[in-house]
C-alpha cells in the first residue's frame, strides 16, 4: 500500500492528537469506563452478546474501550489500530484494569503479518472504513483471521452520511456515493470535542454497500443479514435528536444513519 503512505501518514499523526483530546472527553467517559461501564452500543450487543470463551479480533480499536468491554464479557481479544499512541493508551488501560486483552499497532490491511491467529470473531465499528482506499485487501484479511464458521461483524455509519460536507453551517451534499478519489478534509476540532483546537488532517475515501459486500464475498463470506437503521448510538453529525431511547435522529428521519452486517466464514 506504498502509494498511500503519505494519507495513512497523516491520519496517523492526526489520530495521535485524537487520542489525547478523546481520553479527556466526556463522549469517551474514562473514568465512567474505568469504574465498569461498557463501551459497547446496542446494535452490536444484540448481534454480538455471548462472546464468553470466545476469541475476538477488533480491528481499528482505537484506544482500546470496546475491545476491554468485549473482555470483561469473557471474550479473549486483540486490538489493532494505526495510532501508536492509542495503542499505548490501550495497553496502559488494560494493565490498570488487571485486563487480559493484548493491543498491536499496525495500519489494519497489515493485520495478518502482525497477527496470526485465527479467530471466532472479527469485530469493527462506526466510522472504520472510511480511512481505506480498497476493501479487497480489507476483506482478504478478514477472511484470513476468522476461523471457519466464524462471524464478522461491522456496524458503521451509513454511506450516505458520507455524501455530505459537515464543514458549513448546513451539511452540503458534495462528495459521490460511489467516489473512487480520495477526500481530503482540514478542520478545527474533533468529533468527541468541537471545542478542541487540535487541526484534523484527514484523508479518506467513500465506499458503497455493494462494494462492503463485495469486498466481503469475494473474500469467501456468506453474509447473514444486513441492516439500515436512521439512529446513532452518537451525536457526531449536526443538528442530530435524541429520541427517547437515547438514539440520535435526523429531522424528517430522511435516510440511514447506520448500517450493520453479518457474515459467516464458509
Amino acid at each position: 500500500m506504498s502509494n498511500y503512505d503519505k494519507y495513512f501518514n497523516t491520519n496517523k499523526s492526526t489520530w495521535n492528537e485524537k487520542v489525547k483530546i478523546h481520553a479527556k472527553s466526556d463522549m469517551y467517559d474514562l473514568d465512567a469506563f474505568k469504574n465498569g461501564k461498557s463501551s459497547l452500543m446496542p446494535y452490536e450487543l444484540e448481534a454480538l452478546n455471548d462472546v464468553k470463551g470466545k476469541s475476538l479480533l477488533h480491528l481499528q480499536c482505537h484506544f482500546g474501550q470496546d475491545t476491554m468491554s468485549w473482555s470483561r464479557m469473557g471474550a479473549k481479544c486483540i486490538g489493532v489500530d494505526l495510532s501508536d499512541e492509542g495503542i499505548k493508551l490501550a495497553k496502559r488501560l488494560n494493565d490498570e484494569l488487571k485486563l487480559d486483552a493484548e493491543f498491536i499497532c499496525c495500519n489494519v490491511l497489515d493485520t495478518s503479518e502482525f497477527v496470526k491467529d485465527k479467530f471466532d470473531i472479527v469485530y469493527t465499528t462506526y466510522g472504520v472504513i472510511g480511512w481505506l482506499p480498497d476493501l479487497k485487501p480489507w476483506g482478504k484479511m478478514i477472511a484470513e483471521r476468522l476461523k471457519k464458521g466464524g462471524t464478522f461483524f461491522i456496524a458503521e455509519f451509513h454511506p450516505i452520511v458520507w455524501m455530505f460536507d459537515y464543514l458549513h453551517d448546513r451539511p452540503v451534499m458534495r462528495y459521490g456515493y460511489m467516489r473512487d478519489e480520495v477526500i481530503y478534509e482540514e478542520y478545527e476540532g474533533t468529533y468527541a470535542y468541537q471545542n478542541s483546537k487540535m487541526i484534523s488532517k484527514e484523508y479518506g475515501w467513500n465506499h458503497g454497500l455493494s462494494e462492503v459486500i463485495k469486498a466481503l464475498t469475494d473474500a469467501g463470506l456468506q453474509i447473514e443479514y444486513l441492516n439500515e437503521f436512521d439512529e446513532s448510538p452518537y451525536d457526531v453529525l449536526p443538528n442530530l435528536t435524541k429520541t427517547n431511547s437515547g438514539m440520535f435522529v435526523t429531522k424528517g428521519k430522511l435516510y440511514p444513519l447506520i448500517f450493520t452486517l453479518k457474515a459467516t466464514k464458509r
